[in-house]
């Protein structure tokens, strides 16, 4: 071996230590921020120190103590790592109004029975009336299933809502929610790092919808779901399963793997069979997009139809507090074929 090959080998392995180092040393700084305990002092301390130290073990290994630099680095991130799993989700927080109560469900053969489904009068994010109530469906009167979109951060980003629909015109929505603690703002990158908990809302479409197109200001989208009745029962005790098992294991939230997309395609797929992997599972705003491709859509229009017929922004705002508010946000939306 030439003197310079084993110098370029050299520092190709200098390039990859570095890498093996630096990545860490990025993820291992967010994660002390999001998760030491305390004010920004110590947070902004702990990330401070982890820094020099990631940068010391990298001046350590350009001067050539590979071995050092990487051991001493990979002990220090295994002590980390233990800390992060340690880290386990809570109920005992003091929550936001919003997210306080926990919807749970009890199930006698097909009658279902909600607890603290939400109800709240928005007057601003600010104003409101609190309202957490008991309600009970039987689902040998489920007739419809839809999918709301609310488009709060550009096309790529948005909120899906599952809205189910009974024969009496009653609708009951569940959202999948951070559940924040009193003052805490939704943070993306928070959410990649155990910033806050998961919840399951059940709620009245007056709340949950009015909410986002007549507060927030946001632009909803509604689909109805073409799906044979079984799978929209199926669905609807899933979302029941799901909230439940959050009073007794309580999970964290996570921006990618754990949302309000991800967790409906995991129940979906468990009830319809594999689902294809797709990237809009991921940027949930290009959602209908994929629901519509495997056949979750009305083919007999197409997504740009399905997509005008569907914007209920503007009729959610004319209806406001109506009590035909979930009949008023619906007219235009296509009927199922007979």
């Amino acid at each position: 071996m030439t003197p310079t090959t084993a110098s370029s080998l050299r520092a190709a392995a200098a390039v990859l230590a570095s890498l093996i180092i630096i990545f860490p040393a990025i993820w291992g700084g967010f994660a002390l921020w999001y998760q030491i305990p305390g004010g920004q002092f110590f947070k902004g301390l702990s990330v401070a120190l982890w820094g020099a130290f990631s940068f010391a073990m990298l001046i350590a290994l350009w001067q050539g103590r590979i071995t050092l630099g990487v051991i001493a680095f990979a002990v220090a991130l295994l002590g980390l790592l233990l800390w992060w799993t340690q880290l386990a989700p809570t109920n005992d927080h003091e929550w936001a109004d919003d997210v306080a109560q926990i919807s749970t469900g009890t199930v006698d053969g097909t009658r279902v029975r909600l607890h603290n489904v939400r109800n709240f009068d928005w007057r601003s994010e600010t104003d409101y009336t609190p309202r957490w109530e008991t309600r009970s469906y039987d689902l040998d009167h489920l007739r419809t299933v839809d999918m709301i979109m609310s488009y709060w951060r550009g096309p790529a980003i948005a909120h899906m809502l599952i809205s189910f629909g009974f024969d009496d015109g009653a609708q009951v929505v569940f959202s999948v929610e951070v559940r924040r603690q009193k003052n805490q703002a939704f943070s993306e990158i928070g959410g990649f790092f155990k910033e806050f908990e998961l919840s399951i809302i059940a709620a009245d479409e007056r709340d949950v919808v009015r909410l986002r197109t007549n507060v927030r200001g946001e632009d909803d989208y509604l689909y109805r779901l073409q799906l044979p009745p079984q799978a929209m029962r199926l669905l609807f005790l899933g979302y029941v399963g799901e909230a439940n098992s959050l009073v007794d294991s309580p999970r964290f939230y996570n921006t990618v793997t754990v949302n309000c997309t991800t967790l409906v395609y995991q129940m979906m797929n468990r009830i319809v069979g594999r689902l294809p992997l797709d990237y809009r599972l991921l940027f949930s705003g290009y959602l209908p997009g994929y629901v519509y491709r495997v056949g979750g859509l009305d083919r007999r229009y197409s997504l740009e139809e399905l997509r005008e017929r569907g914007r209920i922004t503007e009729r959610a705002r004319k209806s406001d507090r109506s009590e035909s508010f979930s009949a008023d946000i619906r007219q235009g939306i296509p009927k199922e074929p007979v």
